[in-house]
């Protein structure tokens, strides 16, 4: 679901800007991170669902998913929706861009275990099976692969220029 999400709205975004003009969208980069930023906060959000919540994951949900290694697993189920929020709003302002992007992709690296943990211990998720290893991982360096892409970090050129073409960047 999470893949569809962060696809469609990407697409979306760079629809616009092709349709309608945005230039804020004229690149699949910056429409990406856009498209990440609505996935991010879509994911967030279930860090903060009350566990009578049960058409979607809930706090309960994600508290389950963290291994037992981890302390305080409410609190750090708190801190990375938290997290996630603030990257998401990190990928939608230019200027902090890279390093959201360099954030989250770190923040998927450590999530990692919660989502291993989370398959090998059959935790449900509103409901539902939690994603399978065999998808799971590849969707996690999926989105790792997005963040530093998004943020110009992997790639090749960030999508910002100059009129003179020099290595510093145009504010």
């Amino acid at each position: 679901m999470t893949v569809i999400v962060l696809v469609v709205a990407t697409l979306c975004f760079r629809l616009s800007g092709a349709v309608l003009g945005p230039a804020r969208f004229a690149t699949w980069r910056v429409s990406t991170a856009y498209g990440l930023a609505v996935m991010l906060v879509m994911t967030a959000s279930a860090h903060f669902v009350p566990p009578d919540v049960t058409f979607m994951p809930n706090h309960a949900d994600m508290v389950a998913m963290v291994p037992p290694f981890v302390p305080f697993p409410a609190l750090v189920v708190y801190l990375t929706g938290v997290l996630e929020l603030a990257g998401a709003v990190g990928l939608v302002l230019p200027d902090t861009r890279r390093a959201a992007g360099i954030c989250l992709a770190l923040l998927f690296v450590l999530m990692l275990p919660a989502n291993i943990h989370a398959a090998l211990a059959g935790v449900t998720l509103g409901g539902e099976a939690a994603t399978p290893l065999w998808q799971r991982i590849p969707e996690q360096v999926l989105y790792i692969g997005v963040a530093l892409w998004a943020a110009g970090v992997i790639g090749g050129r960030s999508g910002r220029t100059t009129s003179a073409g020099s290595a510093f960047p145009v504010p």
